[in-house]
This record gives C-alpha cells, sequence and structure tokens, in this order.
C-alpha cells in the first residue's frame, strides 16, 4: 500500500498518509499502544487479530525485524499506524525492514499521520472501527464500516490445530503443564519452558476429558484476541476442571477464568494497551508496573458469590486485574507477566503456579 493512503473512521474521519507494509484495503477495530519499544512483539502477538494499532511513539522501524523476538510464526495483526516510519534499521540482530516484513505477512501500514490526534480521538469516543485504502472515498468508506461488523471467531482463527509438546531440558521440575492456547504468545511457552515445566500446547476447544487424561500438574489458560463470552468452548471446559489441579490464566485466560465462575466481563472504552500500567497487589499491598493488551475487563460486582476474590487492581481505572479462587488453585492476572515486551516486575507468577503445583497454597 505504498503512495497515498487514507485511514477512514466509521464517523467519516479521514487522515491522509502514506502507506508501507503490505497493498491492501482492510476493515479492522482501531486501537492504540503507548510502549516505547518491542513493534515487532506487538506486531506478532495473536491478541491483536484483525485490529490497526496506533503506535504512540513516534519512530517505528529503527531496529527493524530480528529471528528471536516473534510472539507467533503467523501473525494476525491487522495494520500498523505510525507517526514516522524508518525504512533503514540500525541494529546488529536485524535481519529485514519492518516494511518487507509487513509486507510477507499481509499486515497494512500507513505513515505520515497525527498519531497524537487519532489517540486522542480515541480516547474520548472509544474504540471504533476503521478502514484503510486508497481509492474510497470519507462518505464510502463511512457506509462500507456501518454494513461491517467485527469477527467473532478469532480465537478459532489463531490457535494451534495440533497438540505441540515442548520437553523440559534435562530433567526439568518435575512439572507438567497443558497450555490451553486461544492465541498464545510464544513468550509464555518460554517462561514456563526456562521454570523446568513440561509443556503440552492444546487447541482452545479441546474438551475436560481429553486434558484429564493427559495427567498435568496444572493447567495454563492463554492471552488470545476478541470478546472473552465468544470462547464458549474453552469456558466450558475450564469450568469442568475447577478443582482437579491448578489453574492459571493471562489476559484473555483471566476472562475465561472469571466467566468459568459466572463472573460477568464487559467492553472497556479503549482498552489497555502498553508498557506501563501500574497495578497494585491487594494481598501484599506492593505495586507492578505491567505490560497490558486487551479491550475487556472483569465487571467487579459480578465477582461476588462466585467464590472469587479480587487480588489486583489497575491505579488508572480501577479495573480486576487478577482473581483468586483459593479452595480450586486456580488464579489469573489481566496483564503480562511474560512481558515481551515490557517490565519484568511480575515474573513471580509463573513461580506461585509452580509452587502451587507442588502443593503450596497460592499467595500463601
Amino acid at each position: 500500500m505504498e503512495g497515498n493512503v487514507k485511514l477512514i473512521l466509521e464517523d467519516g474521519t479521514e487522515y491522509a498518509g502514506t502507506g508501507f507494509g503490505c497493498m491492501e484495503e482492510k476493515k479492522l477495530e482501531l486501537v492504540f499502544n503507548t510502549s516505547m519499544v518491542g513493534y515487532q512483539e506487538i506486531l506478532s502477538d495473536p491478541s491483536y487479530t484483525d485490529q490497526a494499532v496506533v503506535m504512540t511513539y513516534p519512530v517505528i522501524g529503527n531496529y527493524g525485524i530480528n529471528e528471536d523476538d516473534f510472539e507467533t510464526k503467523h501473525p494476525s495483526i491487522g495494520a500498523l499506524i505510525v507517526r514516522d516510519y524508518t525504512e533503514i534499521p540500525s541494529n546488529f540482530r536485524s535481519k529485514m525492514s519492518l516494511s518487507a516484513y509487513m509486507r510477507d505477512n499481509r499486515i497494512a501500514g500507513i505513515q505520515n499521520v497525527d498519531t497524537r490526534e487519532i489517540t486522542r480521538k480515541i480516547r474520548d469516543y472509544g474504540s471504533c472501527k476503521a478502514l484503510l485504502t486508497t481509492e474510497t472515498t470519507a462518505e464510502q468508506g463511512k457506509k462500507i464500516l456501518q454494513d461491517w461488523d467485527y469477527a467473532t471467531d478469532q480465537v478459532r482463527r489463531v490457535s494451534t490445530r495440533e497438540i505441540r509438546v515442548i520437553e523440559p531440558a534435562g530433567t526439568g521440575n518435575g512439572m507438567h503443564v497443558i497450555a490451553i492456547d486461544c492465541g498464545m504468545k510464544e513468550n509464555i511457552v518460554r517462561s514456563l519452558h526456562a521454570a523446568g515445566c513440561k509443556v503440552t500446547v492444546v487447541p482452545f476447544d479441546t474438551d475436560a476429558g481429553s486434558i484429564r487424561a493427559m495427567k498435568p500438574d496444572g493447567i495454563f489458560i492463554s492471552n488470545g484476541p476478541g470478546d472473552p463470552e465468544n470462547v464458549t468452548e474453552t469456558i466450558r471446559t475450564v469450568k469442568a476442571l475447577h478443582g482437579f489441579c491448578p489453574i492459571f490464566g493471562i489476559c484473555l485466560g483471566h476472562q475465561i477464568l472469571a466467566l468459568s465462575y459466572g463472573a460477568k466481563t464487559y467492553k472497556l472504552k479503549f482498552g489497555h494497551r502498553g508498557g506501563n500500567h501500574p497495578v497494585k497487589n491487594l494481598l501484599t499491598g506492593k505495586l507492578e508496573i505491567t505490560s497490558q493488551n486487551h479491550s475487556y475487563a472483569v465487571d467487579t460486582n459480578s465477582i461476588a458469590g462466585t467464590g472469587l476474590q479480587m487480588t489486583h487492581e489497575n491505579l488508572l481505572d480501577h479495573t480486576v486485574e487478577g482473581i483468586l479462587h483459593r479452595e480450586d488453585r486456580a488464579f489469573s492476572v489481566q496483564y503480562h507477566p511474560e512481558s515481551a515486551p515490557g517490565p519484568q516486575d511480575s515474573r513471580y507468577l509463573f513461580a506461585e503456579f509452580i509452587a502451587a503445583m507442588k502443593g503450596v497454597e497460592l499467595y500463601a
């Protein structure tokens, strides 16, 4: 889409810029991310499926693309919207330019637009539908977006189709984790593997009986895209596994765990996306700076009567950032302790999960 490109929003607002990456008209959900680094991980995070991400940091592409930092081999993000794109990267690990990677993976890009104005618009009016195009007028684009609605099958599209086993190095720690893949970032697998776990990655719609038969020591529910209420298969599986063994959920997995206990979720106005979100651990009083990427949150008022307790709170908008069912040894967080990109304040959560699999009480 090199040359003149337009970003048209569902209210008819139009931004003219220059294209890079894939030359393809796309209908997407418009969101923003405040991270200053990590565009490679953002591009390859399945949680961004069907979204156009506005990067608030102005210079993007300056360190290129390397071979080590991908979160999936098959990215499903729709588009990247930036102020200044750098075609010639400067980094010893770089193997190709950002634009070349985007062309190879059908990811659209637009630069030379006022990303500050677009971000303010999202903050004021919320995430919205957007069209990236070269020919369509603003009025035509507005009509196209009015007649189009968001997909509901994102998790089915990005989840693994086959069971994948990652054996631990050496003797490991003896723990076997079943990871339910709803669009899982690879750094989660790396984190569990680095801690000595055997990790078996299974599709999102794997039933509870099949998981029990694999004799896991713990069950992990991954991050992923879309509305958690659409992932009925995983919710049903997790509900049937309550109390079977320790369960740990991250991001979408956090929402799915809450739904499996009867709590409710709702869509945030513009979501949380960035690497600087302050979260308070209500059990210890400690603060964590966290990496986040989600559109939905657990309804605080719906937790009552479910057996869950709130363990972490977002200090910006006071949304639920963590829950715990102590009797069932199940817990989850809304943010990303595996980082990639982001701070590492929350890595302790993997140690909590491993300790729980060994019989230690969660958050003891």
